[in-house]
Formats: structure tokens, sequence, C-alpha cells
């Protein structure tokens, strides 16, 4: 008699061509590319929002800050929804609904309309980056993490430096609607990219039901934190809304620790940080995040406003950094197994804190070269941080729990980019921009300056938390990449699964 038990399942063709490591890769540079630069492409069409819907510099900066508490409220739950429903599945579900809400905010016809579909946006960008990175976690062991770091290093350095650049030449041509319209061709790209090459990607996990009150507690915890952070350094730090929302968000989030370290199914797994290599290398990358987000973020507005130069002439002096980040992710690649995390961390800071004081001496008349040989550093010196800090950080974590610690870390950042803004902003408020002159106001370059001095400071500090990274326990990350490329091909081939499951 015939045995009438099906066969396992075929891989389709098309995923034995290219390796799971290379599908997961582009999908997920893809997707953080998109969800960043439309961060920064966003804040240069902000001035012709204003004009086009007849309102205020103010009122319009909700479109902001109603994306970044989005984006903070829904990261949180993206390690539940990634066990409960798949990687793939809840990776390409965002990518669906972060394109769709990227059509709808180019169709806004008022700023209600606009701030609501940005919402939207922020709930399907929130969840893309932490199960992007579990899922790049899946494929790449601990031994391998230096190349998935480097991945990293694409979207989070091409996508800050285009955003200025390429948000003056569509706001300049065909207007602000198309900074949402250009998303669209690259969505729809990473979900058929996605559907056709990247199999179910499924690790150790233990789901339990979903966590409501520490739901709860942290959507409204950090959305009102992201809220004071985002707007206190525009409406003001005595601003009535900012100060309930910050105090709120305070008592909520101080709560929601409470209970989880309590709950025995918590959605935000903070006994996480009890892992010291975790803890250590989540405190120097909020710091290098404040410092650094910080500085990019007072260099254009610098060259704008100060100097005069055109938002296209900004990002193409802010391009250097992408460059040198690029080379320096290339040089930590050939040298992190050797050195290790704790020494190119914390060089890495000094050198962010040495351009910052460059930068801090930067006038008008300062010669261009002068300025891109800077940024280029400060990128070499930003590669120094991000990846070893990527390569390293989730080295001792189960895999069971990469997805916790990967919204955890995720969390951190987004607070560490809006925290960058927020205090630069406020130097700059506090010292103050223009002075009055004779000839009526006139720029001053002191606010500036001041802000690039704080973020040499925070970069200082960054540097003293960077030496306390064990680099011992990021031994596992730290082998030497001896494999012969005909190996390495074949390792870039799909794993079998652990269901068999596509």
């Amino acid at each position: 008699m015939q045995d009438t038990q099906p066969a396992p399942p075929a891989r389709p063709v098309l995923r034995q061509v290219i390796g799971q490591r290379t599908a997961v890769s582009v999908v997920f540079i893809t997707s953080m590319f998109v969800t960043i630069l439309d961060t920064t492409i966003v804040n240069v069409a902000l001035a012709s929002m204003t004009r086009s819907f007849d309102t205020s510099a103010a009122a319009m900066s909700s479109v902001s800050v109603a994306y970044l508490v989005a984006l903070a409220v829904v990261i949180p739950t993206s390690g539940w929804l990634g066990d409960r429903f798949g990687t793939k599945q809840t990776l390409l579900v965002a990518l669906a609904l972060f394109t769709l809400a990227s059509v709808l905010c180019g169709l806004a016809q008022n700023l209600p309309e606009l701030v609501a579909f940005r919402v939207l946006q922020g709930v399907g960008g929130g969840i893309l980056t932490p199960i992007g990175m579990t899922m790049l976690f899946h494929v790449y062991p601990p031994k391998d993490r230096i190349r998935a770091a480097r991945v990293l290093t694409v979207p989070t350095t091409l996508a800050p430096a285009l955003g200025p650049v390429l948000g003056g030449l569509l706001v300049d041509g065909p207007g602000w609607r198309w900074v949402f319209f250009v998303n669209i061709p690259v969505g729809l790209f990473a979900i058929a990219f996605g559907l056709l090459f990247v199999a179910r990607i499924e690790g150790p996990r233990s789901i339990g039901r979903l966590d409501l009150p520490g739901v709860v507690l942290s959507a409204g915890g950090f959305a009102g934190v992201m809220y004071a952070v985002s707007a206190g350094a525009t409406q003001g730090w005595s601003s009535p809304s900012v100060v309930v929302a910050a105090v709120a968000g305070a008592v909520l989030v101080a709560g929601l620790v409470v209970w989880q370290l309590r709950s025995t199914r918590p959605l935000l797994d903070l006994r996480l940080f009890g892992n010291r290599l975790f803890r250590t290398i989540n405190i120097a990358s909020l710091l290098y995040s404040v410092s650094f987000l910080g500085t990019l973020f007072v260099f254009p507005l610098m060259l704008q406003e100060a100097f005069g130069r055109s938002a296209i002439a900004a990002g193409l002096n802010t391009f250097p950094e992408a460059v040198g980040v690029m080379s320096g992710a290339w040089l930590v690649g050939r040298i992190y197994a050797a050195i290790g995390p704790r020494r190119l961390m914390a060089s890495g800071m000094l050198g962010v804190a040495v351009t910052a004081g460059l930068l801090a001496t930067v006038r008008a008349d300062t010669a261009p070269w002068l300025v891109w040989l800077v940024m280029f550093v400060l990128g070499v010196a930003m590669a120094h941080l991000f990846v070893p800090a990527q390569t390293a950080a989730f080295a001792t974590v189960a895999p069971g729990r990469t997805g916790s610690a990967s919204a955890l870390y995720n969390a951190q950042r987004q607070f560490g980019m809006a925290l960058g803004v927020a205090v630069m902003g406020s130097v700059l408020a506090a010292v103050g921009t223009t002075r009055l002159t004779p000839d009526g106001p006139r720029p001053d370059l002191t606010a500036y300056h001041t802000a690039f001095l704080v973020a040499a400071g925070i970069a200082l500090a960054g540097a003293v938390a960077a030496l306390l990274v064990p680099d011992k326990e990021a031994a596992v990350t730290m082998t030497r990449d001896t494999k012969a490329p005909a190996r390495q091909k074949n390792e870039d081939r799909p794993d079998p699964l652990p269901d068999g499951s596509h």
C-alpha cells in the first residue's frame, strides 16, 4: 500500500535563488529607510504645508508630533504582535499600513485629516523597525551580527542625509504632497519582495495573552512623555499642555515599570535590563542618539537660518556624514573582533564630541571643504558607535526574548532621537537665534554654537558610559570572519525552518 502522507512542502524556486539573509536584509533596509526618510523629508515640507493649509507653524508642528507619539505608543506592542501573528506577516501588514497612510497623507485636504493620517502612518512605522530587527537577528546568529550591523548602517545614514535634499527637490518641484507619495513605490516594492522571497521566520517563543494594563499604561505614558519632549522645544516647557503631558506621562511610565516587574507575562520585558551587556549598551546608545541626532538637527538649521542656505544646499553639506558612516562601518567590521565594542564605542563617542566641538567654530566664511571634512569624520565616529552597539547589544539575550529586547532597544532609540531634537531646540530657544542690531534683527551664531557644545558634552558622558560595556560578555560576536567565499555563499541559503512552513 502506498504511503498517502503528504510530502513536505517544497520551497519556492525564488527562495532557493535568494537566500534568507539577503531577502530579509533587503526588506528590512527598505522598510527602515522609508520610515527614517519620512521623518526628515516631512520636516523640510512643513513650511509649505503651513502656507497650503493657511495655519500657524506651531499648529503645523502637530504633524511631526503626532507621528512621533504614534511611534512611541505602538513600539512596546511590537514584540507581542510578532510572536502572536508571526514576524513576516506582522512586518508586511505594517508596511501595507504605512504605505496606505502615506497615500492618505498626500491626499489630505486639511490639517486635522493630515494629523490623523500621520498617526496611522506612525502606527505602521512603529511596528516596522522592531519586527524587522527581530527578523534580521533570527537569520544572523551572534557570531555574524557584525554583518547585520553593517546592513543597518545603510538606512540609518542615507535616509537622514537624503531627506533634506529630496524634500527640497520635491517641495520646490511637484509640491509637498509628493513627500508622502514618494513612499508608495518603495513600500509596494518591499511588500512584493517580502511576499516572494522571505520565508516565515519563527524562533523560540512563548505567547501569552496581551498585557492590556501594560498596553494602557505604556500608551498613555509614552504618548505623554513623547508629546512633552517633542512639543516642549517649540511651545515652551512651561506651557500648560506640555507640563500636564510630562507629569501625566511620567506617572504612567512609573506605574508601567511597577506593573511590568510584577507581571508574569509583561508587555515590555524590563527584566532584560538586568542583563549587564544589554543595559550598558542601551544607556550608551541613548546618549549617542541624543548627541548625534541633536547635532544633525542643529547643523542644517544653522546653514539655513543663520547662513541663508537653501534646504537642498543644507542637505548636500550634510551628506558627507552618510559617506563617513558607510566608510566607518567598513572599517569597524574589520577591526571589531580584535578591539571589541567597549573601546570602539568609547572612541566613537570621543569622535562625536570632538567634531561637535569643531562645528561650534563654523562661521559663514568657513571653507566648505573643511565643513565637509568635519561632517565626514562625524560619520566615521558614528559608525564606531552604531555598528558595535547593534552587534553586541543582543549577544547575551536568549533567542526567545529577541522580540522583547528589540522593542526595548528601539523604544530607547526613538526616545533618544526625540530627546536630541528637544534638548537642542531648547538650547536654541534659551540662547536665542536672533539678536537686535541697529539694522534690525540678525542671526545669532551663539545659539547654534552653544547647542553644538551641549551635544559635545553629552557625547563625553556617552564615552564614559561606553567604557562600562563588558567586552567579555560580547565575546560570541567577536569571532573572526575566516570563512571562504564559497562557504559564505552556501550559508546565505535558506535554512530549514522549524515548522517547514513558508
